[in-house]
């Protein structure tokens, strides 16, 4: 899934996190438990966690699943 390609990749309670996903969004995802394969924020975005320091772009965490469905998870303004 090229769209939502990233440099890390991890897994927790077998939910893919792929790329600097906020840990709220992981929080959420963990509390919620939606059936979705994971969440993603693609490519490395300014001011996402690990990218702090060097401006701020607005960025989005996408969900996805394991058909290859892409949605929406949370918007980062």
């Amino acid at each position: 899934m090229k769209k939502i390609e990233s440099c890390h990749t991890g897994i927790i309670e077998g939910y893919v996190i792929e790329g600097h996903v906020p840990a709220k969004d992981i929080q959420r995802l963990l509390k919620e438990k939606p059936k979705i394969a994971g969440i993603a924020v693609p490519g490395m975005p300014q001011g996402s966690p690990g990218m702090e320091g060097h401006g701020y772009d607005s960025f989005h965490t996408l969900s996805f699943e394991s058909n290859g469905k892409i949605g929406l998870y949370s918007s980062h303004e």
